[in-house]
C-alpha cells in the first residue's frame, strides 16, 4: 500500500467531508453504484434478462443507473418519499443488536420489513410490470442500505446523524464519514474502485433462501460493525489513524452488499 502523509490524508479527508451533506442516506451516490455494479457482475444470464426487460426504457437502465432512485423520492415524488423515508434504516445499536419486530419495526415501516415486502413483489411474475420495476429499485437500493453500518446503529443520535466531529477544524458527523466520506476520499472513478473492491475476497453468501433475504441477520451484522468499540471517537475528534483503520470495513461492506445483492437477484429472478 502506497505511503499517504498524515498532514496529506487529513487535507483531503477534511475537503471531502466538508464538501458532502449531511445525510441519513446510506453509501451516497457512488457507494451505492458500486454495490450494484459488484452485482452485476454476478448475475446470472436469465436474471440479467429479467432486469434488462424491468428496466427498459428507464434513462440509464442498469442496476447502477437506478441505484439511487429511493433517494431521489424525496424531490421526484415527495408523496412515495414520505412513507418510505423509515424504509432506510433499522435502530439496533441500544438493544445489543437483537431484531425485535413489534418494537424495532412497527408496522413493517423499517429497511428489514421493506426488503422483504419489496423483493416478494418483484418474485411475483404476476405483478404488473410497474410494480415490479418499482420493487426492483427499492431492493438494488435497501440492500445497499442495509449493509451500511449507520443504517442499523444507534436511535439516539439518528444512526450517527447527531454524533458530530471535529476533522481539520471543520464540522461533519459520523453518519456521513460512513456514508461517504471514506469513500469520497479516496478521490477514485467508479470504474476504478470498482476494480478495488472486486480484488477484495468474494463473501459467503448468507440469508438468500429462495423465498426472502434474511435482512435481519443483514442488519444485525451492520450493527456489530456501528456499536464496535472506537467506532465512536473519543471527544468526538477522529483519530490520525480513523480511515485507515475503518475505510476497510466500510469496503468490506459494500463488497457484502453487492454480493449478496446478485445473489438475491439470482434467486427471485432466475426461477419463476
Amino acid at each position: 500500500m502506497k505511503f499517504v502523509p498524515a498532514l496529506l490524508l487529513s487535507v483531503c479527508c477534511t475537503l471531502a467531508l466538508t464538501t458532502l451533506p449531511s445525510s441519513a442516506w446510506a453509501w451516497g451516490g457512488q457507494g451505492h453504484r458500486l454495490v450494484a455494479r459488484i452485482a452485476d457482475t454476478e448475475l446470472t444470464p436469465q436474471a440479467r434478462q429479467q432486469v434488462t426487460a424491468l428496466l427498459a426504457g428507464e434513462p440509464d437502465p442498469s442496476l447502477a443507473g437506478i441505484a439511487s432512485w429511493a433517494d431521489e423520492l424525496r424531490e421526484n415524488d415527495p408523496d412515495l418519499g414520505k412513507r418510505s423515508a423509515r424504509w432506510h434504516y433499522v435502530n439496533l445499536g441500544e438493544h445489543d443488536c437483537r431484531y425485535d419486530p413489534p418494537r424495532d419495526c412497527p408496522d413493517g415501516k423499517c429497511v428489514v420489513a421493506a426488503l422483504q415486502q419489496q423483493t416478494a413483489l418483484l418474485a411475483d411474475r404476476n405483478q404488473p410490470r410497474q410494480v415490479r420495476q418499482q420493487a426492483l429499485k427499492f431492493v438494488v437500493h435497501l440492500v445497499g442500505d442495509i449493509h451500511q453500518p449507520m443504517h442499523a446503529g444507534y436511535a439516539h443520535d439518528k444512526g450517527g446523524n447527531d454524533f458530530q466531529l471535529q476533522f481539520g477544524g471543520k464540522g461533519t458527523n459520523l453518519h456521513s464519514l460512513w456514508d461517504s466520506g471514506m469513500i469520497y476520499a479516496r478521490h477514485l472513478s467508479d470504474d476504478a474502485y470498482l476494480a478495488v473492491l472486486l480484488q477484495l475476497p468474494a463473501t459467503p453468501v448468507t440469508g438468500v433462501p429462495a423465498a426472502l433475504p434474511d435482512a435481519a441477520a443483514w442488519a444485525q451484522a451492520s450493527c456489530r460493525i456501528a456499536i464496535a468499540p472506537g467506532v465512536y471517537p473519543r471527544k468526538h475528534v477522529l483519530p490520525d489513524n480513523y480511515l485507515e483503520r475503518y475505510r476497510p470495513q466500510a469496503e468490506a461492506r459494500l463488497r457484502v452488499a453487492g454480493d449478496q445483492l446478485a445473489a438475491l437477484l439470482n434467486a427471485v429472478l432466475t426461477t419463476p
